[in-house]
């Protein structure tokens, strides 16, 4: 299978769903210009079919090895980075200051979205970048910044998060690892951080980690958590990599999928000799790892989109050549390609509907946050509540329709030789990191119904509201909105027991409005134009009206869960 970059419909989503144009307008964004939005789809394109796309199977059989020097990479994926960092690709939304291009963060998504689906494991790298230089440019000194965000901004460095330790899953504020004064301004970090994307490889001269750890006599839980940024090899005075700072990778996770991702126990401060410099005050790890994580939140949730993209482009390739059978009740016993099935179009217009949903879910998000920037009245606080959806639904979807692009191969895609169960195995990570889905739920009814006083989710709600259209989204939206008080002024079981069924459902919504606002502009007779309005029906149809049907759960009592004692469910 050839992939074939999604540029029509990216430019599409970003049109209609972010209105680019707009941002456009302003000083910030004028550079965004129709001729250079085209510019940059069309050629992340051409280089993402022609350069990542080859690697995505020797990515998957051959993967990350651990050595001990280090990670290696597959072969051709260290000239394939360089040739990202040379053609420009990373600098799309970094700051004009630091050598980046100042675009729209909306484009960039895009930009990552096409090299995430030609090679998901690959994309997870720049992925990471994106997010650090995020951190540094909120929270970093001056000094920091002018060391390490030029070469951050290019992809030339690459850059992580360390949250995760062995006894510290998603309970951060048990974390354990250490940082020490030195005397100098400078801090000794000490301890073992596990589940780190791209911690080590050897692609790139330099590797910046950003690292939580407790300074001496810190107050216990998050609130003691320190961030430091803690680079493989210090720098010299010319500020180039120079003594290795006693940063060491253990090992690699030996995974399900996404194997062309190096998933790395990583060890700081082995001979004593790991020196870090503290990011904002002591005490502020929290706060500025938070902009990361938000960050990284809706680059998963992206990630679902890539993947389901992917998958997509293989069932549709596969039903297109796959002869079997005749068409039932036709007059022909002639066998025909399977696409022609009814079941078999289902499917395949259920992975269009759903893939369409939620790229528009991710990038009406990625909007958000260039209106954020922009100062726009309310967009930063629908940011906040948009950021849940976008991970998990992202996730959930991207998990769905690997698994369809399956069932559409029939035996064939259970077999490896196809290709179309790597893109389930890759998927099955995105629900569970950067915050599990369950923990995004969490995250929805106990922080965003309530932020402006629930102003934030009656705005959604009015607007979604005002546009809808359908009569079946017309129900939806206010069947969230009934929910939402609910589960707002529920109990805290109550409230939690709900809260799965509430963002999907709430996602849903979200998704049909601005499905339903692509339909409107879906005119003439191309067959993408005809293809999307088929889309936006089946999404109206038959997704809108399975969300409806989550209402009782969203809104049934948490009783049962604890109707037997814990011991009772291994009976």
């Amino acid at each position: 299978m050839t992939f074939v970059p999604p540029v029509a419909e990216q430019r599409f989503v970003l049109d209609t769903v972010v209105r680019l144009p707009e941002l456009a307008a302003t000083d910030r964004f004028a550079a965004a210009s129709d001729d250079v939005v085209e510019a940059v789809l069309e050629g992340v394109g051409q280089f993402a079919a022609g350069e990542w796309a080859p690697l995505a199977r020797i990515g998957d059989t051959v993967g990350a090895r651990w050595t001990p020097e280090g990670v290696r990479m597959p072969d051709g994926f260290a000239r394939a980075y360089r040739d990202y960092v040379d053609g420009g690709w990373g600098t799309i939304g970094a700051p004009e200051a630091w050598g980046g291009q100042g675009l729209p963060f909306a484009l960039q998504t895009a930009v990552l979205d096409t090299l995430g689906a030609a090679n998901m494991g690959f994309a997870l790298c720049p992925t990471l970048t994106v997010g650090a230089i995020e951190a540094l440019q909120h929270h970093g000194s001056p000094e920091q910044q002018a060391a390490y965000l030029p070469h951050l901004s290019t992809g030339e460095w690459t850059g992580t998060m360390n949250l995760t330790e062995p006894q510290a899953g998603s309970d951060v504020g048990a974390l354990r690892a250490t940082a020490t004064p030195r005397g100098d301004g400078t801090w000794s970090v000490k301890g073992t951080k596990i589940y780190i994307s791209f911690g080590d490889h050897d692609m790139a001269p330099n590797i910046v980690h950003l690292v939580l750890a407790r300074t001496p006599d810190a107050p216990p839980g998050t609130r003691g958590i320190s961030l430091f940024l803690v680079p493989k090899y210090r720098l010299d005075a010319a500020g180039n990599p120079g003594d290795f700072n006693d940063v060491r990778v253990v090992s690699i996770e030996h995974k399900m999928g996404l194997h062309a991702s190096p998933t790395c126990v990583l060890s700081f401060g082995d001979d004593g000799d790991c020196i870090g410099e503290l990011i904002g005050p002591e005490h502020g790890g929290m706060r500025a790892m938070f902009t990361m994580m938000n960050n990284a939140r809706l680059n998963v949730g992206l990630q679902g989109v890539q993947v389901a993209e992917g998958a997509t482009q293989r069932a549709v390739a596969y039903a297109l050549d796959r002869v079997q059978s005749p068409r039932a009740g036709a007059n022909s016993r002639e066998s025909v390609a399977i696409v022609e099935h009814p079941d078999v179009r289902r499917m395949l217009l259920r992975m269009k509907a759903q893939t369409q949903g939620a790229r528009a879910l991710v990038y009406y998000a990625a909007g958000q946050v260039d209106r954020a920037g922009l100062n726009e009245a309310g967009a930063r606080d629908r940011l906040e509540l948009v950021t849940p959806l976008a991970k998990a639904h992202g996730t959930d979807i991207g998990n769905e329709i690997a698994s369809l692009g399956i069932q559409v191969h029939g035996g064939m895609g259970y077999v490896e030789e196809t290709g179309a169960a790597q893109y389930f195995r890759d998927a099955r990570i995105t629900p569970i990191y950067e915050g599990t889905n369950g923990i995004q739920a969490a995250d929805l009814v106990g922080r965003k119904l309530g932020l402006g006083g629930g102003s934030a989710f009656a705005a959604l709600i009015a607007d979604i509201r005002a546009e809808a259209e359908h009569p079946d989204l017309i129900e939806l939206v206010s069947a969230c909105e009934r929910v939402g008080t609910h589960l707002a002024a529920a109990g805290h079981d109550d409230r939690l027991a709900g809260s799965y069924p509430f963002l999907t459902m709430l996602s849903v919504a979200t998704c049909g409005w601005l499905m339903e606002r692509q339909g409107r502009a879906a005119t003439g007779d191309a067959p993408f134009m005809a293809m999307k309005r088929a889309a936006v029906r089946f999404y109206l149809d038959q997704i809108v009206p399975e969300a409806l049907g989550l209402r009782a759960a969203a809104m049934a009592s948490a009783d049962v869960l604890y109707a037997v004692p814990a011991a009772a469910f291994a009976a």
